[in-house]
């Protein structure tokens, strides 16, 4: 490598870096500190404090899958599966897109991807050219800045508002971001780590925009079963003008509670999923070969993720409810597996500062929303005080937990 390409490539890793939240450690000793998540998830280990930050189940999702998966492995479904993902799971993925919402997917403009992290980020990857901008909400799922640094492109995020009730875009921000070199919009719904679910004049609003602008939009929709109180997701590409202009990233792991499994999905125009899987092949190229066939089980049956929605449900009011007590100010999620709670109450401005004393103050481990946040941006500023908290875990781990978090109220 000669020296202005090795000096380029640095660059752009600070710049995957800082926008991943990580730190670089100089050329001498290339290295990058752990993520607020491994921070987190390490202080409760060492500790023994209950680790509500990382999100996900402490029980496995439904046994009849579990078992397919199983079979799948005795009947030799070892090797290297199709590039695409096995036709089976792609028509599992298109049939439930018609099911469930109506929209009309051929299986072959679906790609199967090492969940919907590795779709994002092929997706990204595929689709900018650097000094492209992005736009997404914020906060943001870490990974979106990670993966839009190493493309080279720029991240413009709009702050969600947050009003007593939830989090609500604010279109005439979303407007203002969008200028001559937004290239896509990169919309999470339902939100983490918010919990909000966009609204359908939200997202209608969104769809003018990307329209007038001729925009392409990359949805990340994992939790799109997880929703609570009647509340309904809808996926961008039902609206009119959208079909033609969206990719559709979903997956598995999080409506079946099988989040080790990383199997995941892609929809969209046929032009814009090939050249994704251009980036794609290039990435894991495949993976997941026994899980795929048991998904495609999974994807047929209904009932699952209506079970789990009810029972999260429930432990998001035991979640809600016990922070309340512990003296937080709760905004109540409307899907996903988290809840965001503000600290300021208890006399705590800095969520971060808080994140690291809650083990020893209540025996356990919640994540900063600043972690999800551009540095000096102005959501960082309004949530510096609020936490992540998730509820996928057990009811009596959750139970436990409530009992801990009263000793800061005590």
């Amino acid at each position: 490598m000669t020296a202005g390409r090795e000096l380029a490539a640095r660059g752009a890793w600070r710049e995957v870096a800082r926008g991943s939240g990580l730190l670089w450690s100089g050329p001498d000793g290339e290295r990058v500190s752990p993520t607020i998540f491994a921070e987190m998830s390490a202080l409760a280990a060492r500790t023994g404090a209950i680790n509500l930050g990382q999100g996900f189940p402490d029980t496995d999702g439904p046994a009849a899958v579990a078992e397919a998966a199983v079979r799948a492995i005795r009947d030799g479904h070892n090797q290297y599966p199709p590039g695409a993902g096995i036709a089976e799971l792609r028509r599992a993925v298109a049939d439930h897109q018609h099911r469930h919402y109506g929209l009309q997917v051929d299986p072959d403009a679906v790609l199967v991807t090492t969940g919907a992290t590795e779709a994002l980020a092929a997706a990204l990857l595929a689709l900018l050219e650097p000094g492209d901008e992005v736009v997404t909400l914020e906060p943001f799922y870490d990974s979106y800045a990670g993966v839009i640094a190493l493309a080279g492109a720029r991240h413009v995020p709009v702050p969600l508002v947050q009003h007593p009730t939830g989090f609500r875009l604010d279109e005439a921000a979303l407007r203002a971001a969008v200028g001559p070199r937004t290239r896509l919009l990169l919309v999470n719904t339902p939100h983490n780590p918010t919990g909000t679910v966009l609204t359908v004049s939200e997202l209608e609003a969104i769809a003018r925009i990307a329209v007038e602008s001729d925009l392409v939009v990359l949805t990340d929709e994992v939790y799109e079963h997880l929703t609570y109180d009647a509340t309904v997701h809808l996926p961008l590409a039902t609206l009119p003008g959208m079909a033609e202009r969206t990719l559709t990233v979903s997956s598995s792991g999080k409506t079946y509670s099988f989040t080790g499994w990383k199997i995941g999905w892609v929809h969209g125009p046929a032009g814009l999923v090939t050249a994704v899987r251009t980036v794609k092949q290039f990435l894991t190229y495949v993976s997941g070969a026994p899980f795929q066939p048991a998904l495609a089980l999974a994807l047929a049956v209904d009932d699952a993720p209506r079970r789990l929605a009810a029972s999260l449900a429930d432990r998001r009011d035991l979640r809600c409810e016990g922070l309340a007590a512990a003296g937080f100010t709760v905004t109540v999620p409307q899907g996903t597996y988290f809840v965001v709670a503000d600290g300021a109450p208890l006399g705590f401005d800095d969520g971060a500062e808080l994140c690291r004393r809650l083990p020893a103050l209540a025996g356990v481990v919640a994540i900063p929303l600043t972690a999800f946040c551009r540095d000096g941006s102005g959501a960082h500023s309004a949530l510096r005080s609020s936490l992540r908290f998730t509820f996928v875990k057990r009811a009596e781990v959750l139970q436990e937990a409530v009992a801990r978090l009263a000793r800061l109220n005590g």
